[in-house]
């Protein structure tokens, strides 16, 4: 609880400080590495109102009097020599409307000067076909990208003209990323259910909680502006208070007055609803992208493709679920943990002290859901009820997996996120949630305890 009465008392200012009107970006040579030294300037009705220059990093930003439509320009004489935007005449964006409060980001797409395009000697496409967006397009700010919101930055999507298998490589990638953020998230959620029998629909507030602070400490205004790395730590660090703050403010004393487990239930909703609203006022319904890793180049994996960033996370995710199975086997921590998730009396009985694994456990959850957080938030946005959208994923690969067995959320959670997208083969985007839930309805018909789950749970 400490660690969200800081973040309340502290991030308003922070949000506060963010509310003003700006265009900026980052600006690269063709190679990918910034360009220094570039001069931007931003006019309305003809009349400068702003410049700034491009840093070693290659950023830019121009604070804005008002809400309105501006028009922004690169100075061509800046650039280094043999370089030109991609299109001729796109050195200039007209009309780029800033909303009140936003901080819009403007892309400049940057070639060799011998592989600029003229427009006007372009054949035009044809109307059945979707022509790409315009280099030095305006974009919206939540992603940095042109005409996303809160959809996925940069994941590679299979175009329909793709033979089948490198559309079935491609979607098989994809699904085994979204699975291992889900994993990540939702093994905290089995341990939390193995060791206490609580069902805690709170649990997506916690994978809130730390996306958000990961953004307070990297990319807010009034922020400290630490590399996403290290705001990933102070997150996970951040999240594990506020489990164990949880465990011992309100969930331990629920369990000495022996509340039943329906109360306890009930209860879970309740702290959800709280913490999702109070996350809404402190963080606004905004959503933001973090400073890093978000426009990037994709590699080649053979038949399917991938960004650096993406890849980060679906090795990084098993890395972690691989820690989380070697602590829960090879750990003295680790057997206590199964030891009361399988018989909680006989565990007191052995000398374990239940309500010390029980508090670790919530700390573990809270970690873990905050790091599975930011890396959700590195996929898409960080908003304010993320958590929420991913909670019942999170249930579905707890119970196809097997309810209270830590293995069974880690399979069960792959699954899941492979099905949701091998489904947008033959189906809408939009349902790829739903399929992933039928599934889920079908296995538990054909096997009720789930893929993993058994009498003697070891998870």
């Amino acid at each position: 609880m400490i660690a969200l009465i800081a973040l309340a008392v502290l991030a308003p200012g922070a949000a506060l400080a963010d509310e003003h009107e700006a265009v900026q970006g980052t600006i690269t040579d063709p190679d990918g590495e910034p360009l220094a030294d570039l001069t931007i300037t931003a006019n309305r009705d003809g009349a400068e109102v702003g410049s700034d220059t491009t840093d070693e990093e290659g950023e830019w930003e121009i604070e804005l009097p008002e809400p309105g439509s501006y028009d922004v320009e690169l100075d061509l004489d800046t650039l280094p020599e043999g370089l030109a935007p991609r299109e001729v005449g796109g050195e200039v964006l007209s009309g780029v409307e800033v909303d009140e409060g936003q901080q819009r980001t403007l892309i400049f797409q940057i070639v060799p000067e011998d592989e600029q395009e003229d427009p006007a000697t372009e054949p035009e496409e044809p109307a059945e076909e979707e022509e790409a967006p315009p280099e030095g397009a305006e974009t919206d700010s939540d992603t940095g990208v042109p005409g996303e919101t809160e959809t996925d930055l940069e994941t590679p999507v299979p175009p329909q003209h793709a033979p089948f298998h490198e559309r079935l490589a491609q979607v098989l990638l994809n699904g085994l990323q979204y699975g291992g953020i889900i994993a990540i998230a939702a093994v905290g959620l089995s341990l939390v259910f193995g060791t206490t029998r609580l069902i805690n629909f709170a649990h997506g507030e916690l994978v809130t909680f730390g996306a958000i602070v990961a953004f307070f400490v990297n990319a807010a205004a009034a922020g400290p502006g630490l590399h996403l790395i290290l705001a990933i730590v102070v997150a996970v660090i951040a999240g594990a208070l506020l489990g164990g703050g949880l465990d011992r403010g309100l969930w331990r004393p629920l369990r000495m007055r022996r509340t039943g487990r329906i109360n306890m239930f009930i209860i879970s909703i309740g702290l959800a609803l709280f913490l999702r609203h109070l996350l809404l006022v402190i963080y606004g319904s905004r959503p933001n992208s973090y400073a890093e890793y978000q426009i990037q180049s994709t590699i080649s994996l053979g038949w399917a493709e991938i960004t650096p960033r993406d890849l980060t996370i679906l090795v990084v995710s098993v890395i972690v679920l691989f820690a989380v199975a070697l602590m829960l086997q090879r750990t003295r921590i680790g057997t206590a943990i199964r030891a009361v998730s399988d018989n909680r009396d006989l565990a007191a009985s052995s000398g374990i002290n239940v309500n010390y694994v029980i508090l670790v456990v919530w700390m573990l959850a809270g970690g873990l859901s905050a790091f599975g957080g930011v890396m959700f938030g590195l996929t898409e946005v960080v908003s304010w009820d993320m958590g929420f959208k991913l909670l019942l994923l999170m249930f579905a690969g707890i119970i196809l997996g097997g309810l209270g067995s830590a293995y069974g959320a880690m399979v069960g959670s792959f699954v899941v996120g492979i099905v949701a997208h091998l489904s947008t083969l033959w189906f809408p985007p939009e349902l790829w949630n739903a399929w992933a839930l039928l599934v889920l309805i079908v296995v538990l018909i054909v096997r009720p305890q789930g893929i993993l789950g058994r009498k003697e749970r070891v998870g």
